[in-house]
This record gives structure tokens, C-alpha cells and sequence, in this order.
């Protein structure tokens, strides 16, 4: 089983990530679902993530992980050279997150928002759980 990528799915920078993901993982080990869908809300609630919660979830193994440690736990299952940026994991987390939740705090603002949820082409539908 892989790890399904809650994701806001308002956000462009999130939704550009998101096809990077779908790009950079030809094994199909991700699965995604956006935070605002009743999958996510679903998810959210059976991993008692709190709902105001501004970071990408990555679910894998029964466990949830959020900010920094989700992120980088994504990049390690990625094509090519992303695997290497897992080694960031070493730097404290006090340290990665309050990095992460500065960029967080002001991506609406760089990258803008959608009025709903990306609509993924038909060959990506099967990856979205909702």
C-alpha cells in the first residue's frame, strides 16, 4: 500500500505540486485527495489531524505526518535525485517547520488561490481518492 497526499486544493502552488508529485512518481505510490473533500475530511478526522491545520499530510503506514517531515518523506519516494533532499530530515524540526510554516503562512499570497479544487485529467483520476 502507498501513502495518500492530503493537499489543499485551493492553493496553485499546492496544485503545482501535486503534478510535480504525479510527474516524479512513474511507481504510482502516491494517492491523493484534497483537504477540503469528504475523503480528506474523512481522513483528517481518523487520524485526529485538527482541520485548521495549514500543511500537506502524508498518510503511509497508518501514520500521519505533516510540514517539513511529510514533504521530505514525500521526496524520498520520488524519481531521480529528490530521494537526496531526505537527507534535510536531519536538520531539527523546530528548525524545518517554522521554515515550512513561513512559506505556508504567505503562498496565497506568491502563488494565488483557486475558487475550487483541481480536476484531474482522466489518466490521473484513478490516483484521487475523491
Amino acid at each position: 500500500m502507498g501513502g495518500i497526499i492530503l493537499f489543499d486544493g485551493v492553493c496553485n502552488f499546492c496544485d503545482s505540486t501535486v503534478q510535480f508529485i504525479i510527474k516524479h512518481d512513474r511507481a504510482g505510490y502516491f494517492q491523493f485527495a484534497s483537504l477540503q473533500s469528504d475523503v480528506g475530511q474523512a481522513l483528517l478526522a481518523q487520524y485526529n489531524i485538527p482541520k485548521n491545520i495549514d500543511s500537506v499530510i502524508l498518510i503511509e503506514q497508518g501514520k500521519a505526518s505533516i510540514e517539513s517531515a511529510a514533504a521530505l518523506k514525500i521526496c524520498r519516494k520520488l524519481d531521480r535525485l529528490w530521494p537526496c533532499f531526505y537527507v534535510l530530515i536531519l536538520v531539527p524540526p523546530f528548525i524545518r517547520n517554522a521554515l515550512y510554516r513561513q512559506f505556508a503562512k504567505h503562498r496565497y499570497r506568491l502563488f494565488g488561490q483557486k475558487q475550487q479544487c483541481l480536476l484531474p485529467t482522466p489518466s490521473q483520476r484513478q490516483r484521487f481518492l475523491s
